[in-house]
């Protein structure tokens, strides 16, 4: 198994080029499935999780040309496609479900298996299943697999959801938009992923408009042929702006629209950095004294992604003074903090609540990934570590981050990959 070693304290600076996002480009490819003409999608970041998503594709029988940088790939459905989603290929990421939709409401049947992942908490899929039965799928759960069929073509309807549902919301839209008739989905996620996943359905003459938190779907009979670029990964563009501000850093952040992380530039500006934004670019320097932040609650799109919740939790244990951190979203995403304590923090946990005395003088060990953000979290504080920090178990950050290793060493990090 892989792991890095950093030596630290590095000093950080230079470009950097953010990647497409994996939570844009999951739900994109997985709604190709809709498709009887050739779809091309561009700028894919090169990552486990796309990997998996490309041969669960192949797996039920579409044709998958890559081009040479592995970026760009051209998808052509059979006439004929198989409706099987196999447990060996769902098991390792959540985002497979989502096929589930696609499936229903073009071929009427699927049989997926119930999604696995990072172990951030339970995750549950019953909003998923409860917005598509409404659509008008029947389904039982049998051998750890949704056996779900639909008699012809699934119909238009309202549904609200009970709570906001990331996952669900995408599942509904690319299940709608094929459907017989007029869908309106209220309280649902508004996350920029979700948006260019409407964005990317509507390039291929699907009818979908936005209101808030309610959106509205015309159902069409098929979808056109279409070429879509997936939008840049605001996820990588946060945690290379928290590395900047971490490490007394000067970054300049290429190829990202600032607008869709502006909540976390404003705590990163609390925290002391200053941002120079320009068109698709942003100009981060980290400060000589990180100042804390009383109170970071991570909420649904547009309040501070959960994504980012340990990042942020690194960045205030080198801050001055005491902060607090509350969870709002996942109930198991401290994982990292047993990990963060064995450099040296001082944090507490109480319920969803980290309270994390600061001015940490991080000290290098030997640590272990237990998901994809808190995998990034352990790279974060091991850069601002005296000595020589291995982090094990780093396929967690493959899944998720595009060559991070290579981007980290261009802009000063003394970090290596040991091929296990």
């Amino acid at each position: 198994m892989d792991k890095f070693l950093i030596n630290g304290p590095c000093k950080i600076k230079g470009k950097v080029l953010i990647s497409g996002s994996k939570n844009a480009s999951l739900p994109i490819l997985a709604a190709t499935l809709l498709f009887d003409e050739p779809v091309v999608i561009k700028n894919l970041p090169i990552v486990r999780d796309i990997n998996t998503m490309i041969n669960l594709l192949k797996s039920l029988g579409s044709k998958i040309i890559l081009s040479k940088d592995k970026k760009t790939v051209k998808i052509i459905n059979q006439k004929k496609m198989k409706t099987f989603a196999s447990y060996s290929l769902v098991k390792t990421m959540r985002g497979s479900i989502l096929v589930l939709g696609a499936l229903v409401a073009k071929y009427n049947k699927s049989k997926t298996s119930l999604p696995g992942g990072c172990l951030i908490g339970a995750r549950p899929i019953n909003y998923h299943l409860a917005a598509l039965k409404k659509l008008g799928m029947k389904y039982e759960i049998k051998d750890g697999y949704i056996l779900a069929r639909s008699k012809g073509k699934l119909k238009g309807t309202i549904i609200k959801f009970p709570k906001i549902s990331v996952g669900a919301t995408e599942n509904s839209i690319i299940a709608a938009c094929i459907s017989k008739g007029k869908t309106i989905l209220k309280n649902c996620a508004i996350e920029p992923e979700i948006k260019d996943l409407t964005n990317f359905l509507n390039s291929a003459g699907a009818k979908i408009k936005w209101l808030g938190r309610t959106c509205k779907i015309e159902g069409v009979d098929k979808l056109n042929q279409t070429v879509y670029s997936v939008m840049p990964d605001r996820i990588e563009a946060g945690t290379f702006c928290v590395a900047s501000t971490l490490s007394n850093g000067n970054l300049e952040i290429r190829n990202i629209n600032s607008k869709i992380i502006q909540t976390e530039l404003s705590l990163l500006k609390k925290a002391g950095a200053k941002i120079k934004i320009e068109k698709d670019k942003i100009f981060i320097k980290g400060p000589h004294k990180i100042k804390s932040i009383k109170n970071i609650k991570t909420k649904e799109w547009p309040g501070v992604a959960t994504d980012m919740q340990s990042q942020f939790m690194v960045l205030m244990c080198k801050a001055k003074g005491k902060s607090v951190i509350t969870e709002n979203i996942f109930e198991n995403r401290f994982l990292h903090v047993g990990e963060l304590q064995r450099l040296g923090a001082n944090i507490q946990i109480k319920k969803n609540k980290a309270i994390i005395e600061g001015n940490t003088k991080f000290v290098a060990a030997e640590l272990m990934s237990s998901d994809l953000r808190a995998s990034v979290a352990l790279v974060l504080a091991a850069i601002v570590s005296n000595g020589k920090s291995e982090i094990n178990r780093i396929y967690h950050l493959d899944r998720g981050y595009e060559k991070i290793e290579n981007k980290l060493k261009k802009i000063g990090v003394k970090i290596k990959r040991l091929r296990g």
